[in-house]
């Protein structure tokens, strides 16, 4: 189904695009979430992707598969908006997780859980996005090496380098 709406969309068929949009709209805000840490940010983020969304669905070839796309065009907006954010100096501590996504944990565990993920948010740029993918999104590293533009191997890589630059972060208990 996806394919036939993104077909027409490509075409220029608003109705098919808006149905693309309410469709994704819940996925891409949830990565974005993943990747700002705080809802705010995220609904800023998911704005800003159905934005470009409009222009760049022309351009999209089908070389991959639609939300493969759909993260990467994510990803590059959740990239440009921390950018924005430390250029503005508003924010440039690490980001907390949202506590209502989190209501259910309890204290100790919420906490361990919001220092690790602003550890992870913390790491070098490509450290970060590929434990996000494989962590948070439950990307296999082929998935994520698509997403990211790179090899399977890099991803792997990058993940194995996060961990151990965690281990120091956090402790070897808490990763």
């Amino acid at each position: 189904m996806d394919a036939e709406l993104v077909e027409r969309a490509v075409r220029g068929d608003r109705g098919a695009f808006g149905l693309l949009v309410e469709r994704h709209y819940d996925f891409v805000h949830a990565v974005a979430w993943r990747w700002s840490g705080n809802i705010s940010d995220a609904e800023d983020i998911a704005q800003d992707v159905c934005v470009r969304l409009g222009s760049a669905i022309r351009g999209f070839r089908g070389t991959s598969r639609f939300r493969t796309w759909l993260y990467t065009l994510t990803l590059n907006a959740a990239r440009d908006h921390r950018r924005r954010q430390a250029r503005d100096a508003r924010n440039l501590h690490a980001y907390a997780a949202d506590p209502a996504a989190l209501a259910g944990a309890a204290a100790e565990e919420q906490d361990r859980q919001e220092a690790l993920w602003a550890a992870v948010r913390a790491l070098p740029g490509k450290q970060c996005d590929a434990v996000l993918l494989v962590y948070a999104e439950g990307l296999s590293h082929a998935a994520a090496a698509d997403v990211l533009g790179c090899s399977e191997a890099t991803v792997s890589w990058h993940v194995h380098e996060a961990r151990k630059r965690l281990k120091t972060l956090l402790g070897k208990e808490a990763v």
